[in-house]
């Protein structure tokens, strides 16, 4: 699966990445990373305002002699960052059934978890891995270090879809395991129909920084279908008869508009990094280019 996921150019650039928290993260060992938590090493990160209380021993003299006005060094410290990638392996991600696998959900999602979790174990950092399915959530890790590659890859060949998921159920019990705060990104379609809010909500809660990453294929974003179809709900085996012209594809539009302006907005009152992508998309673009402007890797 390694060759099949990674070709060596793709490897080289994935190698000068690494995942980034902005929030404050308590490392349990030192790994190979600047973090924005400020701490007591010797390499000068920014100034801020003195205010009452502060440690007169990390004023700059040299600026207060110049303005008259004292303010703290902040420094930079080295830490490892906890990393959590959540997985959707509902059945809605087994799709498209036929057609290009290489715009398969459930492909697509595993290639750039893997990506992810490949930049973090490179760089020192704790990974976790967990697949959310009804049937019960698969697990992996934590792990540490790119000697670790192979076994993730080979975990996840053998990952699968099924059934239906509640997906804020899923993220509220990862919110009770991952008792360290890291770094939690939910790959999903998030085709679900209780949301997730109240599931990022208890991860946040519990003090982690979180990327939500929507992968959701090319026909589902602008179908191309007209007619009258008998569509089947892929998780709970539902049909539905339905007749498609014009005015129902604009107003599917319209509604897939909003379900994605309502996502978004949440995540921004929230701080959440959020990013929907269809699997048209090269996966190391996202990795390399989205991610990047997101802010979730450098």
């Amino acid at each position: 699966m390694a060759e099949r996921l990674f070709d060596e150019t793709t490897l080289r650039k994935l190698d000068s990445l690494m995942l980034v928290a902005q929030k404050i993260r308590a490392g349990a060992i030192k790994g190979e990373r600047r973090s924005s938590r400020r701490g007591t090493s010797i390499e000068f990160a920014d100034y801020r305002n003195y205010v009452r209380g502060d440690d007169l021993r990390r004023i700059d003299w040299n600026i207060y002699a110049r303005l008259d006005r004292p303010f703290i060094k902040l420094l930079e410290d080295e830490e490892d960052l906890a990393v959590y990638l959540l997985l959707d392996a509902s059945a809605s991600m087994d799709w498209p059934r036929s057609g290009n696998r290489e715009q398969h959900k459930f492909v697509y999602a595993r290639r750039v978890l893997a990506g992810l979790a490949y930049i973090a174990l490179g760089t020192g950092d704790r990974v976790a891995i967990q697949l959310l399915r009804r049937d019960g959530t698969a697990h992996l890790g934590p792990l540490r270090g790119r000697g670790q590659t192979l076994k993730l890859l080979a975990w996840l060949e053998d990952g699968y879809t099924r059934g239906e998921l509640d997906l804020n159920e899923a993220l509220r019990e990862v919110a009770l395991r991952a008792t360290r705060p890291g770094l939690v990104v939910l790959l999903s379609d998030l085709m679900v129909p209780d949301g997730l809010e109240d599931g990022l909500r208890a991860l946040q809660g519990r003090g982690h920084e979180i990327a939500v990453i929507q992968v959701l294929s090319p026909d589902e974003v602008k179908p191309q279908i007209s007619g009258d179809l008998r569509l089947i709900d892929v998780e709970t085996g539902t049909p539905q008869e339905v007749s498609i012209d014009p005015g129902i594809l604009d107003l599917y539009r319209q509604r897939f508009e909003a379900w994605q302006n309502q996502i978004a907005a949440f995540c921004v009152r929230r701080g959440i990094h959020f990013v929907m992508v269809e699997t048209s998309m090269p996966w190391e673009q996202l990795l390399l280019m989205e991610l990047r402007r997101l802010g979730v890797v450098r």
